[in-house]
């Protein structure tokens, strides 16, 4: 009966290819037309009747009908053969080769235009996801289905939720425009634009999205993320926040499973819990979510600015790292350090800062501003209180020097030396020195009406200062003393400079600018202007990764046993 129900309609549709070839029609060409049209493979029954269904032929029980590598089963069809049109109800199944596979009550399709509506309770199944809604369209020509009736997509331990959506078959691609959601044990993407492509589990997210996690919170309005593998890209107006840590930057790179991040061009990391920001163009940042010790490292014209009572300390290298859990930070820097704080100022080659002890360590041609006071030595140690933020004492070892000068005279300096100094200080001034072991001074005394008293010269073997608004109120020698206090004619140019004197006042540091040298201030330049030229450009979602469009190549599924 199935066979006999088969033929009458071939016969309706087509007519025999005995009647084609008596009309001088070739057997390729009919073939051709066939293809065309839409062919009711099977069914139960048929029903003639023109009057129930105008124009419609209609077919019911176990229908199958066939199109141009499209299936349809379904419980009761409408065929328009004029219109090469479909209506099918109940249980109704569409498939596509072993692409894809539309569940659902209601369906239509048109053969001329190979395109399919479906609705009620609609499941579409691709072999890596399943899209449930109210309402799909499917566009076989181009390859796309789509829906305006808020959906649901499970994809392996993803879930997308979104209002409306698009899936392009052929690079296995949803796309959603509004409102979306993804979630899954890891994480979570908010976003109004979302491509995602369901084999690779790769999103590409475009305007305001979040990503979040148990650890951090990442925004961006233009970026890559990888919800297999918890890496992201990010490019626009991005930042990652962790609970005790923000990395922003134009180009941001993110690797949960390493604990790692990086930024170019315009990096800064904000230490909420030390009220430390890092900056530069060059950043890595990595951490430890068990000991808690995170460590950044920061290039190309990096900069630490640490909050400081009122103030906040600039502090330079050609590479800063800073690692520790919060309590114990320590911040080394590399190559030409220079600092810079309203009351204070310096260079060295480099430094080791620890601020669980409050002690920083300035090594390699140490030079320290202090006011109007040029501190010198071989190595020099700087210790902070940690309960009062303030600057709390000195150690300068080996060959330490202090020279201020002079502001009455065109050309003195007063000047204390010795092998090892030690200062304190008060409201971060100094406020006293102590200087052990072949202490000398030079120092130019005055009268109330600032004129010249003398030069006093000095050479004990300890020596105590005593300072107030960075003038020396009293001075104290001990030990094997010899002083002198010479006029000003009587004590010649080339003897009122201690051994070892070297004058650095066109060193100085006098602003935070002046920590850059020029070549990175060059840099520095020429990155600003690439970054307000990319903002100046289109904005557009970012190209799709190579690693994107080569998953499935790289990413070979297990051949079928046969």
């Amino acid at each position: 009966m199935k066979k006999i129900a088969y033929y009458i309609i071939c016969f309706l549709l087509f007519g025999t290819l005995t009647n084609a070839q008596e009309k001088g029609k070739k057997t390729d060409l009919t073939e051709k037309e066939q293809t065309k049209k839409i062919i009711i493979e099977h069914s139960d029954f048929i029903d003639m009747n023109q009057y129930e269904i105008p124009g419609a032929t209609v077919f019911t029980g176990n229908v199958r009908v066939l199109h141009n590598g499209t299936k349809i089963n379904c419980n009761k069809a409408y065929y328009f053969t004029e219109e090469n049109y479909v209506k099918a109800f109940g249980n109704v199944q569409i498939n596509q080769g072993d692409t894809i596979t539309m569940n659902s009550r209601y369906a239509e399709y048109d053969g001329k235009d190979e395109f399919a509506f479906a609705t009620g309770d609609v499941n579409l199944h691709s072999p890596e996801s399943t899209l449930t809604t109210d309402t799909i369209f499917f566009d076989k020509k181009k390859q796309i289905a789509y829906y305006n009736s808020y959906g649901t997509i499970v994809n392996k331990e993803n879930t997308l939720k979104s209002k409306s959506g698009r899936y392009f078959l052929n690079s296995k691609k949803y796309q959603f425009t509004s409102a979306v959601t993804v979630t899954n044990p890891k994480s979570t993407i908010k976003t109004n634009h979302l491509d995602y492509y369901e084999n690779s589990g790769h999103a590409y997210v475009f305007g305001p999205s979040t990503i979040t996690s148990n650890d951090n919170v990442i925004y961006t309005e233009n970026g890559f993320y990888d919800t297999k593998n918890d890496v992201g890209k990010l490019q626009k107006n991005s930042k990652i926040t962790y609970n005790n840590k923000i990395i922003e930057g134009d180009d941001l790179y993110y690797d949960q499973k390493r604990n790692f991040s990086k930024g170019i061009n315009n990096v800064k990391i904000t230490d909420t819990i030390n009220n430390m920001v890092a900056k530069g163009h060059y950043a890595e940042m990595y951490r430890n979510t068990q000991t808690r010790k995170d460590s950044i490292i920061l290039t190309k014209r990096a900069v630490v600015i640490t909050k400081v009572e009122n103030d906040s300390l600039y502090m330079h290298g050609k590479k800063i790292l800073v690692t520790g859990p919060p309590e114990d930070r320590v911040i080394r820097a590399f190559n030409n350090v220079r600092f810079y704080k309203t009351d204070m100022s310096g260079k060295c080659d480099s430094i080791h800062s620890n601020n669980k002890t409050g002690i920083t360590q300035l090594i390699g041609k140490p030079v320290l501003w202090n006011n109007d006071n040029q501190m010198t030595g071989d190595v020099m140690h700087l210790i902070g209180n940690n309960k009062t933020e303030k600057l709390d004492s000195l150690k300068v070892l080996n060959n330490a020097f202090i020279v201020q000068k002079d502001t009455l005279s065109e050309n003195g300096y007063n000047q204390i030396k010795g092998q090892n100094l030690y200062g304190k200080f008060k409201d971060n001034k100094l406020s006293q020195v102590d200087v052990i072991k072949n202490a000398e001074v030079i120092y130019y005394m005055y009268n109330d009406n600032n004129e010249l008293v003398g030069i006093d010269k000095k050479v004990c073997s300890k020596l105590n200062f005593e300072f107030e608004d960075d003038q020396i109120i009293s001075q104290t020698a001990f030990n094997q003393v010899e002083a002198n206090t010479y006029p000003e004619s009587e004590f010649p140019e080339n003897a009122r400079k201690l051994r070892g004197f070297v004058w650095r006042g066109d060193e100085r540091i006098r602003s935070k600018e002046d920590i850059f040298p020029e070549d990175e201030n060059i840099l520095h330049e020429k990155i600003l202007i690439e970054s307000k030229k990319k903002a100046l450009e289109e904005d557009i979602p970012m190209e799709v990764l190579k690693e994107t469009l080569e998953y499935d190549k790289k990413n070979p599924k297990p051949k079928k046993k046969e």
